[in-house]
């Protein structure tokens, strides 16, 4: 993706050298992106939507956390009640909000890279690859192409698993009766385990799952998603100021 033009000195390099290094290096990361996207993928075949329907939604959306919370309320009636659709829309937007502070962090890097390259960039960016561009950043990586590389890289094992996923379960009779469907469960309890650095952490997910506990009594479905992503939130936060 060189550019032909000639390139003004105030402009980051952009080059298919930076491209094919992020690719590379976010290798390792194409493991656990291909087991999630089999997760998402047998979830939402549990919710009836079709393989086409699952691999476009991860084309489209590309979002793992934000998917799941989506599926999962669509088997509550997502698409027939309005409060649904609406605890869908929040869990949605406060999942994702984190992706503000990634393209801050990544501003004085990107800023005066052209929109043809920073658009598709910030599209393909995930957990993994922010963290894996950041920390080339800090060792002197200057392409910006390297993030949409590492961002690719992420994405075709996700839809990869999507597929592999979304076929899997419809192969399958009954997934539950297997313990299938605990893949999605497991994943996501050894990720949250794995995430946890200090013995502090665990004081932000208790009180996100006391929260989402006390929500499920009165509005279960995504509202309990949203229910522990705010208080868990803003428990860390109080953390972080009182620290």
């Amino acid at each position: 993706m060189e550019t032909t033009e000639p390139m003004r000195s105030s402009l980051p390099p952009a080059t298919w050298a930076g491209f094919l290094r992020g690719f590379m290096q976010a290798q390792p990361l194409s493991i656990g992106v291909f087991v999630y996207g089999i997760a998402f993928g047998l979830l939402a075949r549990q919710e009836n939507l079709s393989l086409l329907e699952s691999l476009a939604m991860s084309f489209v959306v590309y979002s793992g956390s934000a998917q799941l919370a989506a599926v999962s309320a669509m088997g509550q009636g997502g698409f027939v009640h309005l409060d649904a659709i609406t605890s869908i829309a929040a869990a949605i937007i406060l999942l994702n909000a984190r992706y503000l502070l990634y393209g801050a962090a990544l501003w004085p890097w990107m800023g005066g890279a052209p929109a043809r390259i920073t658009l598709p960039s910030l599209f393909y960016l995930g957990d993994g690859n922010w963290i894996l561009s950041m920390r080339a950043h800090a060792h002197g990586e200057r392409d910006v192409l390297y993030v949409l590389g590492s961002g690719v890289a992420a994405f075709l094992p996700w839809l990869l698993g999507t597929w592999a996923g979304s076929l899997a379960g419809g192969l399958l009779a009954d997934p539950k009766a297997l313990g299938v469907d605990f893949l999605l469960v497991g994943f996501c309890a050894a990720m949250g385990i794995a995430m946890m650095k200090a013995r502090t952490d665990w004081t932000s997910a208790a009180c996100a799952l006391a929260a989402a506990l006390a929500v499920d009594r009165f509005a279960p479905g995504g509202w309990t998603i949203v229910a522990a992503g705010l208080v868990g939130g803003i428990v860390t936060f109080a953390r972080f100021r009182a620290s």
